[in-house]
């Protein structure tokens, strides 16, 4: 089967679209790529979506990269299926239009009115509305819909319940590839205990509930690297003063966070309370479980029924339960390996890009 990858996504910045892409090529099937970015992240969209003044500029770019979209849709054999990327609630339109007679997946890993309402963004009221109708102009138009847990599937309005299918984040190949080789160098025990979390600091995150953890942690063993940006970051960071060592690092290129997070000993999670943080597997603990971190992450059904026993868990929004679990990490090491033995082990046959995928191309019939 011929498959295309089409839309504005942006690879670099949202790994899901290659985790998909790799797999389905593991799969045997033919992928090519009609893309072109269109150079705003996650924030500025919602941003833009939940500002309906602001649209003109989103508008305009838009347009631009369409254009771009449409003569690459035209070059090439003609694709089978075409799988519009993340942050496609746009994009899917001009999918169907070009390809009125193919199979449209989009890949609704976040939809507007729910991302908006996770971010303080929508508002209620009129702006409420017109997400609402943005994502359900985009779910119409598709013909499968990706969702990344069994929650957000649940959480899709009824009518188009049927055409879902869940695909887990999962973690791309240079994940895994970034782990220690099994049987290196001895660890050091007397080193203090490293830590790192990446993210863009959204309320989902729940980085505040870090930053408060690491201010309970002064004088103990640990270090801890925190990445990236965004809206919560000054919170965090007020959050964590007086505590343990911490390095703040406010971007780190997309081909160089693996071995990054792979040099720590734990990956921390997400551990925000809001509905939206209780459906999500996020990102960041496949990635650090691959990279053969142990992880740390909030105690919540998505999670608890992917990893297993391959993450240590703390109540969502809990601080004292996160700086009591790192401060154990840091006193047992015996304990830390185990942890990181079973993180990794719980990623490496699960969810790996070929097997993620599964899902879907039993859903695009093989």
């Amino acid at each position: 089967m011929r498959i295309l990858f089409f839309g504005t996504y942006d690879v670099k910045s949202h790994p899901r679209v290659g985790v998909l892409a790799e797999g389905l090529r593991a799969h045997g099937h033919e992928v090519a790529e009609c893309n072109a970015p269109l150079g705003l992240d996650t924030a500025s969209r919602v941003a833009i979506l939940a500002q309906p003044w602001r649209l003109p500029v989103l508008g305009w770019r838009l347009l631009s990269c369409w254009g771009r979209l449409a003569a690459g849709s035209r070059r090439g054999p003609a694709p089978d299926a075409i799988v519009v990327g993340y942050l496609g609630h746009f994009d899917v339109r001009l999918a169907r239009i070009l390809f009125r007679r193919r199979t449209i997946v989009l890949d609704h890993l976040i939809g507007a009115s729910d991302t908006a309402r996770d971010r303080n963004l929508s508002g209620g009221g009129l702006k409420a509305k017109l997400l609402t109708a943005i994502d359900a102009g985009a779910l119409k138009s598709a013909d499968i819909i990706v969702l990344d847990t069994d929650e957000h599937l649940a959480n899709l309005p009824e009518e188009h319940r049927s055409r879902g299918v869940v695909v887990p984040v999962g973690a791309p190949e240079d994940w895994f590839a970034a782990a220690p080789v099994e049987g290196g160098e001895p660890q050091d025990d007397a080193r203090p205990l490293s830590v790192a979390f990446f993210g863009l600091y959204t309320p989902l995150q729940g980085a505040p509930v870090i930053g408060e953890a690491l201010s309970k942690l002064a004088g103990a063993p640990i270090k801890v690297t925190m990445v990236g940006h965004g809206q919560e970051f000054e919170a965090t960071r007020k959050a964590a003063e007086g505590g343990c060592p911490t390095q703040w690092i406010e971007w780190v290129d997309s081909t160089e966070l693996p071995a990054l997070i792979a040099s720590h000993d734990v990956c921390l999670g997400i551990f925000g309370t809001g509905p939206k943080a209780l459906r999500v597997v996020p990102n960041k603990v496949f990635q650090g479980a691959a990279a053969g971190c142990a992880i740390v992450t909030s105690d919540t059904a998505p999670q608890r029924r992917a990893l297993g026993d391959g993450a240590v868990y703390v109540p969502p929004g809990d601080a004292e339960a996160l700086a009591g679990a790192l401060r154990r990490l840091a006193e047992d090491r015996a304990e830390l390996s185990a942890a990181r033995k079973r993180a990794h082990d719980a990623v490496l046959d699960r969810f790996g890009c070929a097997a993620v995928v599964e899902p879907l191309v039993r859903r695009l019939g093989g």
